[in-house]
């Protein structure tokens, strides 16, 4: 039987947190879309190779929504990309409405007038981590509590306009809704749309200078703009806002600190490599062991496969960022490569609108860790940090870190 003939159950075991299973290069080079199992157990595509993965997700005859929802696979039992979304007919309209209302908040130019709060921010977190690592018996300190979780969520808190007290609350709400846990998983997604709708009817009563204001007021304005979806959009910006960049800080930390010539050379000089660390960070570093849930809204024939209209596909963006075609040696982390044009933020009209924010982000992160904590190293081996396997962003749940003699 043929790998085009198999039906492999996803996720594939990988043999760390930073590689992935030696499966992907080969279907990559056999098979670069290939029939599945999603861990839900339903049928579906996937898709690994660069050139398909860029070309699908700028491919107009694929979306989130399913032109039969109740027949659509599920790609996990968690409550996050967990099967079709939004309007079949409307699909296209909602997108661009969306990326109207939401461009100007996330634009680099507001980006740019932002970083000056985010380094504030850093460098307070960092000042907190000399201040446990002093404190600490071994010298340990959790890079992941101290400065990967709160970062994001300051940050996003701030450019939505969510009470950063609430960080603790709206992180247990993600994990459980992100878990491979059904029911609980679909009660927490429940739970934030209640709190989010809470959120904007204060928003509504006492408008401020915020996404979710605007938001608020645009549902307000626009009869077509429903408000559960206005409340879905909430949600998802607050999860993705926060849940991508803190596992990203972490996978940046474990990349860098577990090759030491990497962290030597940013450290020697931050200013001039941060930008090609940070775009590197982001080819190797995506989240998660699955990929983007599309489906197909027409038979389409591609790669010597038929794709029926219905059928589901998960493009990886893992695989398809290390094809050995496209990026040369693509499994090391080389930020001194010559190829650019990763798809770790998608592409086309579906490109990342929190690119920018994200940069901005990892590099203050990166930046100033390599200035301030040049002697930065992981305190454990990487086989023994406490990994998320039940998560569908992954990550870890702590990672500590120490520098100097102890």
């Amino acid at each position: 039987m043929t790998l085009a003939e198999q039906r492999p159950q996803l996720p594939f075991t990988r043999p760390n947190l930073l590689d992935l299973a030696p499966f992907y290069e080969v279907l990559r080079r056999e098979a670069p879309i290939a029939p599945v199992l999603t861990p839900a157990g339903d049928p579906a595509w996937l898709v690994t190779r660069f050139a398909e993965v860029r070309d699908l997700l700028g491919d107009g005859r694929f979306g989130r929504s399913h032109p039969e929802p109740e027949r659509a696979s599920r790609i996990s039992t968690a409550a996050v990309q967990d099967g079709p979304s939004g309007d079949h007919e409307s699909e296209e309209a909602d997108h661009r409405r969306m990326r109207r209302l939401l461009t100007p908040a996330f634009s680099a130019k507001r980006m740019r007038l932002l970083a000056g709060h985010v380094q504030e921010l850093v460098d307070g977190y960092v000042d907190q981590m000399f201040a446990a690592h002093a404190a600490s018996p071994d010298g340990r300190v959790d890079l992941h509590a101290q400065l990967a979780f709160p970062l994001p969520v300051a940050v996003i808190c701030r450019l939505l306009g969510v009470p950063e007290a609430d960080g603790e609350h709206f992180r247990s709400l993600s994990d459980r809704m992100a878990t491979f846990s059904g029911q609980d998983a679909r009660e927490a997604r429940e739970e934030f749309g209640r709190y989010m709708a809470g959120l904007a009817e204060g928003k509504r009563a006492e408008p401020g200078e915020d996404v979710i204001t605007d938001l608020v007021r645009a549902q307000a304005e626009d009869e077509s703009f429903g408000y559960p979806e206005m409340v879905r959009l909430c949600v998802g910006l607050l999860f993705a806002g926060h849940e991508t960049t803190v596992n990203r800080i972490g996978l940046g930390t474990l990349f860098l600190l577990s090759r030491p010539e990497q962290w030597d050379a940013l450290a020697a000089d931050p200013d001039g490599r941060i930008d090609a660390v940070i775009e590197e960070i982001m080819r190797l570093g995506a989240p998660g062991d699955l990929g983007l849930l599309r489906y197909a809204h027409t038979d389409v024939e591609m790669s010597g496969v038929t794709i029926r209209r219905g059928d589901a596909l998960i493009l990886s963006i893992n695989a398809a960022n290390r094809d050995d075609t496209v990026f040369a040696d693509a499994e090391a982390f080389d930020p001194d490569r010559a190829e650019r044009g990763h798809v770790g933020f998608g592409h086309g009209p579906h490109f990342c609108i929190g690119a920018s924010l994200a940069r901005t982000e990892l590099r203050a992160v990166f930046a100033t860790l390599a200035r301030r904590l040049p002697g930065l190293r992981l305190a454990i081996e990487l086989d023994a940090l406490d990994v998320r396997t039940d998560h569908i962003t992954g990550g870890v749940r702590s990672l500590p870190v120490t520098w100097g003699d102890r």
